[in-house]
């Protein structure tokens, strides 16, 4: 919305300013983690005050869970209207892929909401059929991906792109809309597995969104395509804005969800987080590189299945619980180890994924 402030401008004065994305990107930084420290202490209040007893606590969950008992969920819905607010106040609105992202955010932060309303509402740990948002996620992410295949320039366009191997495009063709669904779902839900611990989440979500911010930075630019050796995706630069947003709002979110959490980001939070994250890497053409940021994702999600077919084959487990990082709490490992022990692994992921851009 500021970017409308340019026309005001003559060339050398303060709005000018405001047609440098990375100047927008650290404005709708500072605008979400004003946001999340303004609004987080009532919207805690009002979430504790409403929900009464909180998030239910698995009853099979590791023993140390049950002191978390009355701690309210949905926390996401400051991470969510931060990154919204900020992004519509300092993006550009007439950006294709700015819509696109924050229409699957908005509307997997929606499934989420209506899981965690009936988790607390109903005092269980069901909430909505996995079938009814499993659903609705590939209707959402179907339109996520038709969106994006339609505004990526044609030699792109229904194109998968491969890390390392520049060169070598894979034509998808009607193919593409499943793959992007599969990739949209598959990081909405990864990162739904990974919100188990304190903190644990939204850390890796930050660190991954910042890789895909320069990512979307670089492959917007013709002349960082060129240095690079990647794909130009003209408009894509504008993402920088979303995902600054997001680290801020997420901050925000991190000052009352560290441990004692003060507030859990529910399925509000981290369904909408990772569809914004699988919607950035289709929007890039980068979504076999989400897989290598997202690889902590990717390996709590793994562990689910894994353990699931398993069981069903054999009828034992492979890990003591299953998503892996309560595999380590039944080891014995202190949460706070658990937890910066997988911030560490993320942000290696990050750089291995950052060095693809520049692999020749």
């Amino acid at each position: 919305m500021l970017y409308w402030l340019t026309a005001l401008s003559d060339g050398g004065d303060f709005f000018n300013l405001f047609r440098y994305i990375t100047f927008r990107a650290g404005g709708a930084f500072m605008t979400a983690l004003l946001f999340g420290f303004i609004f987080g202490p009532p919207l805690i209040n009002v979430l504790r005050r409403r929900q009464g007893k909180g998030q239910p606590i698995r009853d099979d969950g590791p023993e140390g869970h049950f002191v978390k008992a009355g701690t309210p969920t949905m926390g996401g819905l400051l991470i969510v209207g931060a990154l919204t607010f900020s992004t519509l106040l300092w993006a550009r609105l007439d950006n294709p892929f700015i819509w696109m992202v924050l229409f699957v955010t908005l509307s997997f932060a929606a499934i989420g909401f209506a899981d965690d309303y009936s988790k607390v509402s109903k005092q269980t740990t069901a909430g909505v059929s996995g079938k009814v948002r499993i659903l609705l996620g590939i209707l959402i992410a179907g339109v996520a991906g038709y969106w994006a295949a339609a505004y990526h320039p044609d030699d792109l366009s229904n194109q998968l792109a491969l890390p390392i191997f520049k060169d070598t495009l894979i034509n998808l063709g009607i193919l593409f809309v499943p793959f992007a669904i599969i990739v949209i779902v598959g990081a909405a839900n990864a990162v739904n597995l990974t919100d188990g611990l304190d903190g644990l989440a939204i850390m890796p979500v930050m660190i991954a969104a910042g890789t895909f911010g320069i990512i979307a930075y670089a492959v917007g630019r013709t002349d960082f395509t060129e240095y690079l050796d990647v794909h130009y995706v003209p408009q894509t630069g504008e993402i920088l804005i979303f995902t600054a947003g997001l680290i801020g709002g997420g901050l925000g979110f991190l000052w009352y969800n560290a441990p004692p959490a003060a507030v859990f980001m529910g399925d509000t939070g981290s369904l909408a987080l990772g569809g914004a994250l699988g919607a950035i890497a289709v929007a890039t053409k980068h979504e076999i590189v989400l897989a290598i940021v997202g690889g902590l994702f990717v390996l709590e999600a793994l562990s689910v299945i894994i353990q699931v077919l398993y069981f069903k084959r054999t009828g034992k487990r492979v890990f003591l619980m299953a998503p892996i990082h309560h595999h380590y709490e039944k080891k014995g490992w202190a949460e706070p180890q658990i937890v910066i022990r997988f911030w560490i692994i993320s942000l290696i992921l990050a750089m291995i994924g950052l060095a693809t851009l520049k692999v020749r």
